[in-house]
């Protein structure tokens, strides 16, 4: 199997503590060589928020705030303007910084799901109450994700790009535990086919290869690699089904493993053991990343990841 990471590789999942982008960015790109990535700082306030992210890329459906959440709007506005300032700050950081860079470079975008979830319509309640609605978010979503592919490409002309969708709302829009605006409700499930179908959409439209990281329980794992996604992140103490995992990954699916506490080469190592893989094949396979973003200091978290990562070379 090959992959377009290098083998033992650490990365980070997005978002990072601190408002400064270029400091983050020189962390990132020191500290995870390997696979370093476009870090997101959460802090700077709305607009550099994960939904607000993903809200920039849009193409033809605005955004704004209201009442502290972000919905769709009738026309483009201050706040939109903001979160578009801020993708194009981060943009020009890395390419300041890494426009020489020759590896493989990962940048993140929300999937159409916990996009859904979490944007409101205009006259209230979750995008994902109106199908009609969702299909068009989706759509938007991916005509958006190919530009903003194709903008980093030109950046880092020489690095191959890799996508990571966060989707971690995606496995209660497919049970039906997204909450309806009132809150004594749940919105109906979505189809395992209608999610495919969208998830599918903005994989190929990106062109890229595509990891869909979920720091969720119950990933649809097999949902996930039909859809196109080469890799799926995860959060492993939340894995229960062992067998599920040890499928895809026994299909060719890679893995971002998500592990926190003082041994995580040993965590890794250990549920491969258990899905019964030789451990030659896990540093090729894994990824070794946190369960998810960071709210503490990076470095030291950073640096204990990219030990694990080559520690499991060991085993090559």
């Amino acid at each position: 199997m090959t992959f377009p990471w290098p083998v033992g590789s650490a990365t980070g999942v997005g978002s990072m503590p601190g408002t400064d982008i270029a400091e983050a960015q020189r962390i990132v790109l020191g500290e995870l060589p390997d696979l370093p990535y476009l870090p997101e700082l959460p802090d700077r306030g709305p607009g550099a928020d994960m939904i607000g992210r993903g809200g920039a890329l849009l193409t033809e459906l605005p955004i704004e705030l209201y009442a502290g959440r972000w919905q769709v709007a009738a026309r483009p506005g201050h706040d939109l303007r903001v979160a578009l300032d801020f993708l194009d700050r981060d943009l020009d950081t890395v390419t300041a910084q890494a426009s020489e860079f020759a590896g493989t470079f990962k940048i993140q975008v929300p999937g159409p799901w916990t996009l859904a979830a979490s944007l409101q319509l205009p006259i209230g309640g979750a995008v994902l109450r109106d199908h009609g609605a969702t299909r068009d978010l989706a759509a938007s979503l991916a005509d958006g994700v190919r530009a903003h592919v194709a903008s980093v490409r030109a950046r880092l002309p020489q690095a191959t790009i890799l996508l990571q969708v966060d989707e971690p709302s995606l496995p209660a829009v497919l049970a039906g535990r997204v909450p309806s605006e009132s809150g004594y409700a749940t919105l109906r499930s979505v189809d395992e086919s209608v999610a495919r179908t969208a998830l599918s959409s903005v994989f190929s439209a990106a062109g890229v290869p595509v990891v869909v990281h979920c720091c969720a329980a119950d990933v649809p794992l097999a949902l996930l690699r039909s859809a196109g996604a080469l890799a799926v992140g995860l959060d492993l103490s939340l894995v229960g089904d062992l067998d599920s995992l040890g499928e895809q990954i026994d299909a060719g699916m890679g893995v971002f493993a998500g592990v926190s506490g003082p041994s995580p080469a040993g965590t890794v190592r250990d549920l491969w053991r258990k899905l019964g893989f030789p451990l030659t094949s896990l540093a090729v396979q894994v990824v070794v990343t946190p369960p998810c973003g960071l709210s503490v200091p990076p470095v030291p978290v950073f640096r204990a990841l990219r030990d694990a990562g080559r520690r499991l070379t060991d085993d090559l």
